[in-house]
């Protein structure tokens, strides 16, 4: 008789419920002989909860790695990509060496609570990674390249994929930080398409340049990418070929965020991150659950995939009207950037007065915004559980509440 892999049990409750199950499979509980095993008709859903942390949130934001720590979030996280390094002269560059690797932190600042000196080795962003993965051994760290501010820098990467992954594997592995990272995620907005800039690389560039990374990093380290949510017919999903990639990376990231916004200045408002269609959606096929459909159909397995939220809103001004759908002046005041705003400060200037589908909207005085709160969170949740997807990541860690109510959301 063959007896299947047990999994890893983290209790002896999970290892007696992991026995019963292989018992029950091989039939040898009692009453079991009479049973009609059902095979299950979908994958059963991952737990991967994928955290972006900025370099340069050490700035005006003033989060640290120890607020990913105080706030609970480490706790809950199995990743955390580090964005972004750079992507010039088809290699991978530092982003913000200062913030990265040099910067000095007090004792109040630090992770360990242990202020650094002017003498050690790595101080920065990076060496308080280092002093989280000690507090939990298990979280694994990628550094993510590119960006939107950063991908145009990938079509001459593309030129000689072979190069560039070198250059990203000698720059992640540098001895000064090998210890920080677990691997690689690529952002690329948007290979063979446009973002800031336009690309033209065709649609084979996006496979070679991860087939060539994951040669390079080889399996023992974690190859990623954020990818479009983009399923509109021959839109950016279209544009590559993500399903021929999907063969060298560990997971994607579709970027499930972003469908509307006040770049359109006068509307109709809209929520940024739906998860399915509605009445009146400005755009066809412009919500998760459309993005999560095309790239399974395409052939990209369901446990390579993870469903994107945003730990922020975006809004407009000018408006009167409550529902999605009105008309406006142009974006809303955020306090870094108009149009824009953490879920932490939203929460309470300006709470959430309706849901639609899937995700929350609030209209507060002429400003009207739409975000995910932990209540619609958990109905995504229900939709990555029911889609078999292999995890959550979510847009960015600052975002969230100080004791992470988000994140707790999605665990």
């Amino acid at each position: 008789m063959h007896v299947p892999h047990l999994p890893r049990a983290r209790s002896l409750r999970a290892l007696f419920a992991a026995l019963c199950s292989v018992a029950l499979g091989a039939g040898l509980l009692a009453g079991a002989g009479t049973a009609t095993a059902t095979p299950p008709t979908q994958a059963a859903a991952g737990s991967k909860v994928v955290g972006y942390f900025t370099e340069w949130g050490t700035y005006d934001r003033k989060y640290y790695v120890k607020n990913v720590e105080t706030s609970g979030s480490a706790a809950e996280l199995t990743h955390i990509n580090y964005a972004f390094g750079n992507v010039t002269g088809g290699k991978c560059a530092m982003g913000d060496a200062y913030a990265a690797t040099d910067r000095a932190y007090t004792a109040a600042e630090s992770v360990d609570g242990t202020a650094d000196t002017w003498d050690q080795p790595l101080r920065g962003n990076f060496n308080q990674l280092l002093e989280l993965k000690k507090k939990h051994p298990d979280l694994k760290i990628l550094w993510s390249f590119g960006g939107w501010t950063w991908s145009g820098g990938f079509t001459e990467a593309a030129k000689d994929p072979a190069a560039f992954a070198q250059s990203c594997y000698d720059l992640v592995e540098n001895s000064k930080w090998a210890d920080v990272f677990d691997g690689i995620d690529i952002d690329w907005e948007y290979p063979n398409s446009c973002g800031l800039s336009c690309d033209e690389s065709g649609r084979d560039a996006f496979p070679k340049l991860m087939g060539a990374l994951r040669a390079k990093f080889g399996q023992d380290y974690l190859v990623t990418a954020a990818i479009t949510a983009d399923a509109t017919a021959g839109g950016k999903i279209d544009a590559a070929d993500y399903a021929g990639a999907a063969q060298y990376v560990d997971w994607y990231n579709p970027m499930t965020y972003d469908f509307f916004g006040a770049w359109d200045t006068t509307g109709p408002t809209a929520p940024h991150s739906p998860l399915t269609s509605y009445s009146g959606i400005p755009k066809a096929d412009y919500h998760s659950s459309a993005t999560i459909a095309k790239l399974k159909g395409l052939g990209v397995p369901a446990s390579k995939l993870l469903l994107g939220i945003g730990f922020y809103g975006r809004g407009w001004t000018g408006v009167t009207q409550s529902e999605p759908g009105g008309t406006a002046t142009g974006p809303a005041k955020g306090t870094y950037e108009n149009g824009i705003e953490d879920y932490k400060v939203l929460k309470t200037s300006c709470p959430a007065t309706g849901t639609v589908a899937g995700t929350a909207y609030a209209k507060c005085g002429s400003d009207w915004w739409s975000y995910d709160t932990p209540q619609t969170i958990a109905t995504k949740m229900s939709y990555k559980n029911e889609q078999g997807l292999g995890g959550t990541f979510f847009w960015e860690l600052s975002g969230d509440t100080a004791n992470g109510e988000l994140i707790k959301a999605i665990d």
